[in-house]
C-alpha cells in the first residue's frame, strides 16, 4: 500500500506537438520528466491517464463539440511521449474516453492506506480540461487526502484558461503548488 501519487495526466504525443499541441504543452516535457524521475526515487505510486478515442472520434458527443481528431488509440498521437514513459518505469496505465477517469479515485482507493495521510499530486495536460476534471472527481472521492496539483508541470489550452482552471482548483481546496 503506498500514500503518495503521482498522477500524469495525458502526456501525449497528439496534446504535446501534435493534432491539439502548443508551445507551453512542450515547454513543461522537461520539468514534467524531472518531477516523475523524482517521485520513482521516493517510491511515489505513479499513474499515468491517457486519453483514448476510436476512430468514429467525430461522431461522439466529445467530438462533435471538439472536431479535431487526437489520441486515436493505436497511433502515434494517442501514445505518451517517449521521454516521459523512459522516465515513468513500470507506471499504471489507465486508459480512459473522456476528460476525467470515474475509473482513477477506484483504483487509487484500492491502493490507499488512510486518505487523511495520503497525498495525491496531478500535473500534465491540459489543465483546463482533464486535469481539472481528474482533480475534482479525486477531491469529491478524497476530501480528507492532500490534492495538490504542480503548476509548472501542467499547460492549458491557453494560458487564460491554464490560469483561470488553477484557481478554480484553489477554490475548491486544491493545494497549487
Amino acid at each position: 500500500m503506498a500514500n503518495k501519487f503521482l498522477i500524469v495526466v495525458d502526456m501525449q504525443n497528439d496534446f504535446i506537438d501534435a493534432a491539439l499541441g502548443s508551445a507551453q504543452a512542450q515547454a513543461i516535457v522537461p520539468a514534467v520528466v524531472d518531477r516523475i524521475r523524482a517521485a520513482r526515487m521516493d517510491g511515489e505510486t505513479i499513474i499515468a491517464t491517457l486519453d483514448t478515442h476510436a476512430q468514429d472520434y467525430l461522431s461522439t458527443p466529445e467530438g462533435r463539440k471538439l472536431p479535431v481528431e487526437h489520441c486515436i488509440k493505436g497511433t502515434e498521437g494517442w501514445k505518451i511521449r517517449d521521454e516521459i514513459v523512459e522516465a515513468m518505469g513500470d507506471a499504471i496505465l489507465l486508459e480512459k474516453p473522456t476528460f476525467g477517469s470515474v475509473r482513477l479515485p477506484e483504483l487509487i482507493g484500492g491502493m490507499m492506506e488512510e486518505p487523511a495521510d495520503t497525498t495525491i499530486e496531478l500535473l500534465g495536460l491540459c489543465t483546463d480540461i482533464c486535469v481539472v476534471s481528474n482533480t475534482l472527481l479525486l477531491k469529491a472521492h478524497y476530501p480528507d487526502a492532500r490534492i495538490v496539483v504542480r503548476e509548472a508541470c501542467c499547460a492549458g489550452v491557453t494560458v487564460e484558461k491554464h490560469l483561470a482552471a488553477l484557481e478554480t482548483m484553489r477554490s475548491c481546496q486544491i493545494d497549487v503548488i
